[in-house]
């Protein structure tokens, strides 16, 4: 799934790509795609983009004397599973281009495409960013530190690090395969508590007679969790390309796969989290750990990191009783405790719901 540094990454070739580029008539929608219409139309504009977080702004920017005079429009996009931009002739379009825009003669007709082959994603009128989610992690680096350590005590840090560091409010822009390469170069337990690990960045101080070069070698050389969060997410940044996500064989992303060090490598174990997402680690898996979780190994003989590892794999179907044992024994009895209604760390909101493991219907 696109997470931080793919949405930067994406916001630049948005840049790069319609640099010099004028763009007219309507926007274009896929008839399947249940995302609004975009209404706007304008005979020349111009394309921008900015990326926050896991999300990305584009803005449709007319241009002077341009027809009908109109105001610059913005839309929001959340990239689900699988979104990304592509710009392609007109007449040989992706599949799955769910939202196309063109460029005006004369010259050979372009499309700028947002593709999404899972359709997940989705985008959003107004160019406002998602009320709710926290500074970005690579561009508001001290407001994003300042906004863990000062709501410690909210209940998301009761939960697994690893969970915690999904939770868009204090984490917006890391996911799946950040949070393992994080928490693995760290050496930290998946399932530590997460106040248990954050409480003692509250007294981390750096002596006043360090001069400020001598202060920045040392966070080179000790970095905690929150300057890891930034600083990670920037690698995959400088690498260029794409980052996660492209289908297997393509260049730039040989180099981020190179880049990874724990995130679905051969020897790593992993579990899932109470959100049914697996977490890749090395050693012990913390004392907040699923009961009964499986413990997977990635073997080394004969593994090949591959598409299939980059997706999330479903949870493990439940027995169910047949039909007949099940009328002859009456409904199951429910238990007494209640469960909570909904988690209290706050997912991603593009990530789709894990299937659950309850009664089959017919």
């Amino acid at each position: 799934m696109p997470e931080g540094p793919e949405l930067h990454l994406a916001s630049h070739f948005v840049n790069e790509a319609c640099k010099g580029l004028v763009f007219g008539g309507c926007v274009d929608k896929s008839p399947i795609s249940r995302n609004p219409e975009v209404p706007f139309e304008s005979s020349a504009y111009c394309i921008s983009a900015s990326a926050r977080g896991k999300e990305l702004r584009l803005i449709l920017s007319p241009l002077p004397g341009a027809q009908p005079p109109r105001e610059p429009l913005a839309l929001t996009f959340h990239f689900g599973m699988s979104g990304s931009f592509q710009l392609a002739p007109g007449d040989a379009l992706p599949p799955h281009a769910h939202l196309r825009f063109y460029t005006a003669p004369p010259g050979p007709r372009l499309a700028l495409c947002f593709v999404d082959i899972r359709r997940f994603g989705r985008w959003d009128l107004g160019g406002r960013w998602q009320p709710g989610r926290g500074p970005c992690v690579l561009l508001e680096y001290e407001q994003f530190r300042k906004n863990v350590l000062r709501n410690l005590a909210d209940k998301a840090f009761d939960r697994p690090i690893c969970e915690a560091l999904l939770d868009q409010r204090f984490f917006n822009g890391i996911g799946n395969y950040l949070r393992a390469e994080i928490l693995h170069r760290l050496k930290i337990p998946p399932f530590q508590k997460a106040r248990t690990v954050l409480e003692a960045l509250q007294q981390r101080r750096q002596s006043p007679e360090l001069t400020l070069s001598q202060k920045i070698r040392a966070k080179l050389r000790n970095p905690d969790l929150l300057e890891l969060c930034h600083s990670v997410p920037k690698e995959v940044v400088q690498l260029g390309g794409k980052g996660y996500g492209p289908e297997s064989g393509e260049e730039d992303f040989a180099a981020f796969r190179a880049w990874l060090r724990c995130y679905s490598i051969p020897g790593m174990s992993s579990l899932r989290d109470r959100h049914g997402r697996t977490i890749w680690f090395q050693g012990d898996a913390g004392p907040l750990a699923p009961k009964g979780g499986t413990f997977r190994m990635k073997k080394f003989k004969g593994a090949q990191w591959g598409p299939e590892d980059r997706v999330e794999d479903p949870p493990l179907p439940s027995k169910a009783r047949s039909r007949t044992r099940r009328a002859r024994r009456g409904p199951p009895e429910q238990p007494t405790a209640q469960q909570p209604k909904g988690p209290s760390i706050q997912q991603d909101p593009e990530d789709p719901p894990v299937p659950g493991t309850g009664k089959r219907t017919g």
